[in-house]
Formats: C-alpha cells, structure tokens, sequence
C-alpha cells in the first residue's frame, strides 16, 4: 500500500515542466489544511489516500487512514466507504457524546451518522442505492462527510471537494447525492505508435506528439501519464482507447506481441478509475494470426478471437473492450466477405462477453470515392443507410458509435439521424474535443455550448427524450482526446476548457457551459489576490462564452461544412472539396447556394428524421437559419427568418466574425497581470494567429461568393 502511495506520489510532474491544468497545487488548499479522515480499502481508496496527504503534507493538514479504535478522531473532513466506517458511527448506536471523547470527535461521530441517515433516506426515496461511481456529499456540525457505496464513488467525491474548495467547508446542508448519468465516459486517441508518414505521431493532433507513444515505442514518461490520469479522473472520464481508429501495422500488434506496452498503460490509469480499450483492426486474423480469412462467419476467425481476447483479460483483467473502424476510409471491415456490420461487430462481442467487455463499432461508413457530378450520392444519408436497417441485431455488448452529426464534425450541422433510428442497439454519441474543423487549437473556439445544444436535442420533439438521455441508456459519451505532449497539454491554454468540459457534461449534461467554464477558471487560474479576481472570469466569459459561434461567424455559413484546405483541414479553400472523391459538397453556382436534401426534390436525407423535424427541415419556411444550406439550395437573395438576404448574411457575419477577434485580442491584453506569463505569452501568439486566419477567411470567402453572384455588398466594404 505504501509503494503505491508513493508511487502516485512521486508521479506527479514537476510544474515548472507541465503546466497542471485544473489541478494546480492552489486547488487543493481547502482540503490541505483540514484534519482529514479516510476510511475503507481498496487500490482507488489508496489513491484517495495518497491525494490527501500530498495535500495535507503541503498545506499543513493531517490526514488518518482507517482508525482501529470503535470511535472516530477529530476530523474536519470524512472520506469514507459505507461499508469501512467504525461500529460507533453508525446511526443505530445513537451517537451521542461519550466522556471519554473529546467535543470534536463527538462532532465528526455525529455527523458521519447524520450523513449516513440522511443517506438512507434519499437513497430510498431515488428508489436505487449510489452505484459504482456516485457518492453523497453533507456537512453537519462542522464537519464534512463524503459517502460512496464504492471505491471508485469516493475517488470522484474527492475531486468534487476539490472544485468546491473553501465552498465544500462553509454552512451546514444535508446530503446531496451525486451520479454520473453517463456510464460510459470516454476519450479516444488518435495516436499512433510510429510516426505515420502523413499524419504524424498523432493523427489530427494539434498539441505535439503522443503522451504515450513515440517512434514506435512506449514513450514511458511515467509521470505525465499519471498526471494525465488525475486530470481526467477529476473530470469524470473513465475510459481511453490508447491508439488510433486507423490501425496501421505496428498499432495492429498491441492485440498480442505489443500487449505489455498496453498492460503498462493500464496499470499507470488504474488507480484513477480509468480503464483501457484498444482499437484494433478487422484484419486482425489475417494480419496477426496467418488465416487465409477474416470472415465473422468462420469458425477459425471466431476462435482466434476468442484466444486473443483470452490472453488480453489474463494480463488486463479490467480491460474495456475494442474499438473499430470498418469498412470505412480503407479500414477493411466485413463488407469484404458479404457481410454486413452487425455479422462484424458481433463476432468481437462474442469474443468480449465473458469478460464483461464492449466492443465500440463506428458508423463513420461512407462511399469516399464517389463521383462529384452525381448529386443522388449525399454522404449524410451514409451512416443511417448502413446501420438503420440493421438495428436489433447487435449484441447487448455492442455498442454502435455514432458522431454526433451526419457529417465529420463540422462547425455547425444537425444531429445525426441515427440517433433517433435504433432503439433496439446500445449508442454511443461521439464528439470532438481535438479542433479539426473548428480551428486546430489555434483559435479559441469553447465547444461546451455546442454540446450542450446537441444533447438537449429531443429527435421525436415534445415527448421529452433528449440525445443525452440516448447515450445514457446506451453507450454514453465518445469523444477524440485533444491532448499531446505539448507543455499545455493542448497547445491553446484555453483549450483545456473543452476537454474539462466534456468530461463535466458526461457525468451532468444538464450542467450549463457557463457554469462549466466557471469550474474550469476557478480551478486553473489563480489571479492576483490584489486585483478583482472578477475581472478575470468576467474576461474570459467575454472571450469564450460565444466563441464557437464567432467561429462559424467567420468560417462557416448557413451550416455548410468542408471549405477547408484538404488533407490538413486548416484555412479557407472554398472549392477545396467541392470536386474531390469525398462527396462534400456546397453546390455554389451563380443562382445559388446549398445542398438539396429534401425529399420532394433532394437526396431524401430529410426523411431519415422522425417527426416533428422531417417536416421542419423538408420544408424551406421552417427550416432554422443556421442549417438552411445543409438542407437546401436556395438563390443569394434568398429571405432568412433574421430579415436578411443569404448573401448578404454571408457578408455581415464573416466581417463580424473578424471584429469579434480583434476584441478577444484587446480584452486577452487586460489580463497581463492576472495569469501566468507563459500562459499569456502562449494564448497572445494563438489569438494573432486566430486574427490573422480569421481575416483570410473572410476575405476569401466573401470574394468568392460576390463572384458567384455578382451581389455587392449593400454595406459598400471591399470584398477582394
């Protein structure tokens, strides 16, 4: 027990090398000076341990593990497993003060029994006990008591102390009850072992290398994958796929010859609840195995990867499962031998099932080699078409992976229509925290309002049923880890609000992304305590409560996607897809603009919704504005419901996009004195970044659809 404590211990990186995040040393004050209490056993109740002595040790506080007498110490803080607590604690004793304890720790005593009461009590009236992963929260007679029916429900009761801070100390409150409502939490990195030739060490990384691999090796840096771990454990994810969803040949071989470099992983997350999963080729037999064949159908191929996942849960025992891309941008997948995706992913589920693993299958299938004059071919229709007719056939222990959009994470499209299509098959909803196509980590561009948006989205309108409440009776939440190994750990400082706010909404997607984005600069900064530490958060509400929208202002109008330059996806390059094999398309031409979807003389697309919104969209009077162009094509004069012409909205909002950067950059400048100078030195070069592409933006594209239309600005600015 020790060696592990020490080990989480020494583990945490130096801060002068990696900047700490929302776990700075200052974040864990509150809880450093208190008297603290743990009790219970197990290796997360280490972990918990081991937190609150690095804390207490650097703050002056105490922290006890376990007491053996029938009574409790004095204590200003309990942190303890239902199940651990001394026999005297318990509410049926009727704790009242004994002589011989001091008036202190007749208080702890107390209330620990009280938060116990009222425990039972609001777990009876829920009708369900904690879980795994809740724990309940109360202060009574000065003392705070965290309760978890589980190790792991202590660990994220830890962290909400944390972010509570001096709040979790001040007046008395009964127990509130705190649980994920997603059980499933997790992130997927796109690293790669070795250095892919095009896309780097990390595909669509914009934060360095891989924090866990580096030139086809482990990167063995011990001490950021720990941090790494606490990170997101204080955040709420609980799960990581360690590799890319394009699995070349050395990734391949983690299965089996590489295992050990995926059992060191493991073992580095573990102690913060974090289990891994691995992505892995369908070829997998065929690759690794010698078999002439990688039918699901085959015999041979099930027992080799019945054989394979045996070995794997014999080194990882609670390893998660598999993630796969098949038959999708070249991956092969079972359409190779006359198979369709429930034959494919079944044949891993039955391979995992004995171990209680899943198996994530992504419904990113699309034809990416289609012929850019046949307008019938509408890759948003793709992953419905595939997977829809499919629903029922699935394994309990599959789970489809759907993006959140019927797209590839543009910076505005409408919510996938598979979401809605397949009550019969466990779903996970994908997102992206790396920025592909929402500036790269370059530009500021907070993605919780987004987010939120999408998993308030009710697919059938007014029963109530949200995409939140699909994940959450499926699959929970996916999405693509923005992290490297850069000091910052995203490139941006501020772009750790996105990861911090995915890991908020997977536990509460009823959380608001302002309140989300206060957490996240309470935690991270710590601003001069001589100057109003309002104008710090005020500032950066400033800065980062609309920036996604002020993002779609100066890129993407209309909800047309991909006028991106192709390969690296960074920059305006209006046509750059527009006659590629990748079937994205805007269809500008001198009459108008967007894509027709409809049913009555489109792709059909609109007809993959449930009501109300078949008809909402299908129709151009009620279509919303801000996805007009992805459902229709309409001329340049075209009347928005804003009053505007859509030409003359494309003019308005790129030059407005561009003026609210140049704001972000004045008011960045005021907080000189408030952050650290490296961090403001960092996100200064990002935001001239931002400025500079900004501008290009909206010169190219304004230039660009003044000659398509021929319509000046009424306004009179020159549009290049």
């Amino acid at each position: 027990m020790r060696r592990h404590r020490d080990q989480v211990r020494m583990s945490t990186p130096d801060p002068t090398d990696v900047h700490p995040a929302w776990l700075p040393d200052e974040a864990w004050r509150a809880i450093g000076v208190r008297r603290i209490l743990v009790c219970g056993e197990g290796a997360l109740v280490d972990t918990v341990q081991a937190e609150v002595e690095r804390a207490a040790d650097r703050y002056g506080g105490t922290a006890r593990r376990n007491p053996t007498e029938a009574d409790l110490p004095p204590a200003d803080l309990v942190l303890a497993l239902t199940d651990a607590l001394p026999p005297d604690s318990s509410p049926a004793t009727e704790p009242g003060p004994p002589e011989t304890l001091t008036a202190t720790a007749t208080a702890t005593a107390t209330a620990v029994a009280t938060a116990i009461a009222q425990l039972g009590t609001a777990t009876a009236q829920l009708g369900e006990s904690l879980g795994v992963e809740g724990f309940a929260l109360a202060r009574h007679a000065g003392v705070t008591v965290v309760l978890a029916d589980a190790p792991a429900g202590l660990l994220y009761g830890l962290f909400e102390l944390v972010r509570l801070g001096e709040a979790a100390f001040g007046p008395t409150h009964p127990v509130r009850v705190h649980r994920p409502v997603m059980a499933r939490r997790m992130l997927d990195h796109w690293d790669n072992v070795d250095v892919h030739p095009v896309m780097g060490q990390v595909e669509r990384g914009y934060a360095g290398g891989s924090i866990f691999w580096q030139d086809g090796r482990p990167r063995g840096d011990v001490a950021r994958v720990t941090a790494y771990a606490r990170l997101l454990a204080a955040c709420g994810i609980n799960a990581v796929s360690v590799n890319n969803v394009n699995v070349h040949a050395i990734e391949a071989r983690l299965l089996t010859e590489r295992l050990d470099d995926v059992v060191d992983l493991a073992d580095l997350l573990r102690p913060y609840a974090i289990r891994v999963h691995l992505a892995v080729t369908f070829a997998a037999p065929v690759v690794l195995g010698g078999l002439p064949t990688a039918d699901p159908l085959d015999q041979a191929v099930r027992d080799w990867w019945a054989e394979t996942t045996a070995r794997v849960y014999a080194r990882i025992p609670d390893f998660g499962g598999y993630l796969v891309k098949a038959d999708s941008e070249g991956q092969p997948g079972p359409f190779s031998y006359g198979r369709d995706h429930a034959d494919g992913a079944n044949l891993l589920a039955e391979a995992l099932a004995p171990y209680g693993g899943v198996v994530h299958w992504r419904a990113f299938v699309y034809n990416h080699r289609q012929d850019w004059r046949d307008r019938s071919t509408d890759r948003a229709r793709a992953a419905y078409d595939h997977f829809a007719p499919l629903d029922g056939r699935f394994r309990d222990n599959v789970i489809v992976q759907v993006k959140h959009g019927p797209m590839d994470f543009q910076t505005r499209e409408p919510v996938s229509p598979v979401i809605a299509a397949m009550p019969g098959t466990r779903l996970a909803v994908e997102f992206q925290v790396t920025q592909e196509y929402t500036g790269q980590q370059r530009h500021v561009c907070y993605l919780a309002p987004w987010w939120s948006e999408i998993l308030r989205f009710a697919p059938w309108g007014d029963d109530g049923r949200t995409v939140a409440d699909v994940a959450a009776g499926g699959g929970g939440l996916v999405a693509v880890s923005n992290v490297g190994d850069d000091r910052f750990w995203t490139g941006h400082p501020l772009a750790q609000a996105n990861l911090y706010a995915f890991g908020r909404l997977c536990w509460n997607p009823r959380l608001r992304p302002q309140e989300v984005l206060d957490e996240w600069i309470d935690l991270t900064f710590a601003p001069d305590a001589r100057v109003d530490p309002e104008l710090l958060r005020r500032t950066l509400h400033e800065i980062m409560d609309d920036s996604w929208r002020t993002y779609e202002r100066y890129t993407a109008p209309l909800g047309v996607g991909f006028m991106v330059r192709p390969g690296h996806h960074y920059g305006p390059d209006v046509d750059g897809y527009e006659y590629t094999p990748w079937g994205t398309y805007h269809f500008a031409d001198r009459d108008g603009v967007g894509v027709d979807r409809t049913r009555a003389t489109g792709t059909g697309f609109t007809g993959q919704y449930p009501p109300p919104w078949s008809e909402l969209y299908e129709s151009i009077d009620t279509c919303p504005d801000e996805l007009l162009l992805f459902f229709h094509h309409v001329p340049y004069g075209h009347l928005l419901h804003s009053g505007s012409t859509v030409i003359q909205h494309i003019y308005d909002t790129h030059f407005e996009g561009v003026r609210e950067v140049e704001a972000m950059c004045r008011r960045w400048e005021w907080l000189a004195r408030l952050v650290d100078p490296a961090v403001h030195a960092r996100v200064t070069e990002r935001l001239a970044e931002q400025v500079r592409c900004a501008r290009e933006w909206c010169d190219q594209v304004n230039a660009y659809f003044h000659r398509k239309s021929g319509i000046p600005d009424a306004h009179g600015r020159a549009l290049h």
